[in-house]
């Protein structure tokens, strides 16, 4: 496993880290308490040592499963977790719901409790629109917890460049967590050259798009009722992603899908770690053999980026 600085916080991550999404709840289809345990202890002892979630992600389930994890070895692992949708309408147009830096606090309190940590190493507001209350409230609130020592590292996850700058009017903005994989390159025109630019970490969601890029999708491939992706087959975006996956396939050469596409993201010198998800062991061992060196030749990232152009 190899390692990276995450922007100016002082602090080194593995960079393919733990995603822990999936693992909340049944979202991204059945998913035992044993199988995420194991998958992300497995991810650990292979090098892996920054765990990403939420207090969202299945209303504390994952925050709880992370928590099972990390005792005993809490000073191993990088844990970042996120703030700022529970309870949310998440409706940009309506009234702001974490509009003062007190609720940001109690909803970070709530997440160490869970977590069984006094502090978490990257905090991330989890609003990722700029609703000028809630930023404002999220900005006072990592003073507070940053004073307090209950947070290490502050940032936003979006990929709104509007509203980075906003949480880094005073550059006091740690880190971005942000979506980026080869189907969605959007992110290399202004986002990333920005936080490479102020050497602000990244953290990379979705670099798998969300499972697609593994090239266990096909046409006929549908989601139960309640999966997020349950409505995908119908997307005309879908039908594009699975005929470039099918262009993508050559280019394995002895890795697979998944790892090519962790590959080209880690290629790029602005980010800090990838976050693929895991539910299994075997994933896991998957996911983490993406750290090689070299990452991908020029060829091959001329032969992606053709592919998938911006």
């Amino acid at each position: 496993m190899e390692y990276r600085g995450l922007g100016r916080s002082g602090m080194r991550v593995s960079e393919v880290g733990f995603g822990a999404w999936a693992i909340g709840g049944d979202a991204w289809g059945p998913v035992e308490d044993t199988d995420s345990v194991a998958a992300m202890g497995r991810a650990l002892e292979l090098g892996v040592d920054f765990i990403d979630t939420a207090d969202v992600y299945g209303d504390g389930r994952s925050e709880s499963l992370v928590a099972r994890v990390i005792e005993g070895r809490r000073d191993e692992v990088v844990i970042s977790t996120k703030g700022g949708l529970m309870g949310h309408h998440r409706d940009p147009e309506r009234e702001p719901v974490y509009d003062r830096p007190e609720k940001v606090v109690e909803a970070c309190e709530a997440s160490l409790r869970r977590l069984g940590t006094d502090h978490v190493d990257a905090y991330f507001c989890h609003i990722w629109w700029d609703k000028h209350e809630e930023t404002e409230a999220f900005m006072e609130a990592f003073e507070l917890l940053k004073r307090d020592g209950k947070v290490r590292a502050a940032g936003v996850s979006t990929n709104d460049l509007d509203h980075i700058k906003h949480f880094d009017r005073d550059g006091g903005l740690d880190v971005v967590q942000l979506d980026y994989s080869i189907l969605n390159r959007e992110p290399e025109r202004e986002v990333l050259p920005y936080l490479e630019e102020r050497g602000i970490g990244v953290v990379v969601r979705g670099p798998l798009r969300m499972g697609l890029l593994t090239g266990k999708f096909s046409g006929t491939t549908t989601f139960p009722e309640g999966d997020v992706r349950a409505g995908w087959p119908e997307e005309p975006w879908f039908r594009d992603s699975l005929q470039k996956v099918e262009r993508l396939r050559p280019l394995e050469d002895g890795r697979t899908l998944g790892q090519l596409a962790l590959r080209y993201v880690l290629s790029h010198p602005a980010v800090s770690v990838a976050i693929p998800g895991a539910k299994t062991p075997a994933q896991a061992e998957a996911n983490a053999a993406a750290s090689v060196r070299p990452l991908l030749s020029e060829e091959d990232l001329r032969a992606i980026q053709d592919i998938a152009p911006l």
